[in-house]
């Protein structure tokens, strides 16, 4: 049994939509701002899969996720589909020379963790993790722009 928490977060980036979704949509570089992502994978012969490990406080978790939809520049929408269960989207919002970020992410909590820790508690970190995330995300597309 298991307990499915949400956290959505956005940021604000001083770049156009091209620039961030060209960096957002290449998976496999996530670890560069992801503070928990170890590595993201894709198998050559499957594009809409990918291999995920997550590490975080001596856990480790690992998953195989499948894209559900693509729009470019607007979204990108995923499921697991072994591993770790988690889902959720990244959506894009054009500002015309700036763009949101908004991460949303679905994942289950085993019932051994959900009693180890409280939720609310477990929740905070997650989301302050992934807005931290988003600001390095920020900081990376910053670095790329003013070095094109």
């Amino acid at each position: 049994m298991a307990d499915w928490l949400e956290h959505s977060v956005q940021v604000e980036v001083e770049a156009p939509i091209e620039l961030v979704w060209s960096l957002w949509s290449d998976l496999e570089q996530m670890p560069r701002w992801m503070k928990w992502i170890d590595s993201v994978k894709i198998p050559p012969d499957n594009p809409e899969i990918s291999l995920w490990k997550l590490s975080t406080g001596g856990w480790d978790f690992t998953w195989k996720s499948r894209i559900l939809k693509v729009i470019p520049n607007q979204i990108i929408q995923w499921e697991s589909i072994d591993g770790l269960p988690n889902q959720g989207a990244i959506r894009f919002y054009d500002r015309h020379g700036s763009s949101i970020v908004k991460m949303t992410i679905s994942y289950a909590i085993p019932g051994f963790l959900g009693k180890l820790m409280d939720n609310l508690f477990l929740g905070r970190v997650v989301e302050s993790t992934l807005m931290a995330d988003l600001e390095r995300f920020k900081e990376y597309a910053l670095n790329v722009k003013s070095n094109s």
